[in-house]
C-alpha cells in the first residue's frame, strides 16, 4: 500500500498484473495522447508566435521614435515573457494544477537566482544603464580600457564594435560599476596636437605656420578659437601644442588632416622637426688627471 496525505492507494502486486491491467494502462495512454498532442501543438505555436512577435516588435522599434538604446533590452524582456507564458499554458494543458506550476516556477526561480547571482547583477546593471543613460546606441565610449561604438544594450550585456571591427560583449553589471568615458556625448570635441621643433628654429614662426594651417582647415571651428602655444622645452625639442575645436563627428578627420598639413607646411618653410638626441660631454682635464 502507498499512503499519500491520508489517502490509501492499492498498488497491484506483481502476480496481480495481468493482461487486463496492462490493457487498462495502454488505454489510459491512448486516451492521454490527444492531450499530449494538444500540448505539443500549443508549445510549437507558442514558439512560432514568439518569433512573429519579436519580428513585429523589431520592425516597430526601428520605425518608431523610441530611443534605440532600449531596443535590445526590450526585445530580451519580451522574449523571456513569451517563453514563460508558453511553458505555463503547455503545462496547464497537460493537466498540471496552476498552484503546482507556480510552486515549481518559484522554486526554480529561487534556485536559478542563487546559481546566477552574477547574471542577476547584470540584469540590474542593464536597468541602471537605461535609467541613468550614461550612453546610448551609436555612442563611442571607453570602459576599463576597451573602447568602441555601442551597437546594442541587451538584458545581460552591452555589445561594442571596435575600430578594427571586433565585437566586444561587456556585462552590464561591470559597466554600471565602472567609469565610462563617452566621447560622443557632446556636440564638440577638442583635438590636442603636439608639434616638436628644433631649438635652433624660430618658435614664433612655427606657431604662425601652425595657425595658418588651422585657419585653412574646413573642419576647425572658430568658436571656441584655436590655441597654439609652446607647451614645454623638452630634452631634444621645443614642443608646440595646438588645441583645435571641431564637431565630434569630424574629430579623427581633423586630427589627421591638420597633422599632415602642418608637416607639409614645415617642409615648405624649412622648419626642422628634430630627432631625439643625446649630448655627451667628456671632461678631458679629469681624464688626463686619471691617466697620470
Amino acid at each position: 500500500m502507498l499512503f499519500l496525505e491520508d489517502t490509501i492507494i492499492d498498488l497491484p502486486r506483481p502476480e496481480e498484473i495481468d493482461a487486463t491491467y496492462l490493457e487498462k494502462l495502454w488505454q489510459r495512454f491512448l486516451d492521454y495522447i490527444p492531450t499530449l498532442i494538444t500540448a505539443a501543438v500549443i508549445f510549437v505555436v507558442g514558439m512560432i508566435l514568439d518569433r512573429i512577435v519579436m519580428h513585429i516588435i523589431s520592425r516597430g522599434l526601428k520605425s518608431g521614435r523610441l530611443d534605440k538604446t532600449i531596443h535590445g533590452f526590450l526585445r530580451s524582456v519580451i522574449h523571456i515573457i513569451m517563453i514563460v507564458l508558453t511553458l505555463i499554458i503547455t503545462l496547464s494543458t497537460l493537466g498540471i494544477p496552476m498552484t503546482s506550476i507556480i510552486a515549481v516556477i518559484s522554486a526554480a526561480g529561487l534556485a536559478i537566482g542563487l546559481a546566477l547571482q552574477n547574471s542577476l547583477s547584470n540584469v540590474a546593471g542593464g536597468f541602471i544603464i537605461l535609467l541613468s543613460k550614461p550612453f546610448k546606441v551609436g555612442d563611442y565610449i571607453q570602459i576599463n580600457g576597451t573602447e568602441g561604438t555601442v551597437r546594442m544594450i541587451s538584458i545581460i550585456n552591452t555589445e561594442l564594435k571596435t575600430l578594427d571591427n571586433k565585437s566586444v560583449f561587456m556585462p552590464n553589471g561591470s559597466i554600471s560599476s565602472s567609469t565610462v568615458i563617452n566621447y560622443t556625448a557632446e556636440p564638440y570635441r577638442r583635438v590636442d596636437l603636439l608639434f616638436p621643433i628644433s631649438y635652433s628654429e624660430d618658435f614664433t614662426k612655427a606657431a604662425g605656420v601652425i595657425k595658418d594651417v588651422i585657419s585653412k582647415s574646413p573642419r576647425a571651428l572658430t568658436v571656441p578659437p584655436p590655441t597654439v602655444r609652446v607647451k614645454e622645452l623638452a630634452g631634444s625639442s621645443v614642443n608646440i601644442c595646438a588645441w583645435v575645436w571641431v564637431n565630434t563627428g569630424d574629430y579623427w578627420d581633423a586630427y589627421f588632416d591638420i597633422t599632415e598639413a602642418v608637416k607639409t607646411a614645415f617642409d615648405e618653410n624649412g622648419i626642422e622637426i628634430p630627432f631625439e638626441q643625446l649630448d655627451v660631454h667628456i671632461d678631458r682635464l679629469h681624464r688626463h688627471t686619471d691617466e697620470t
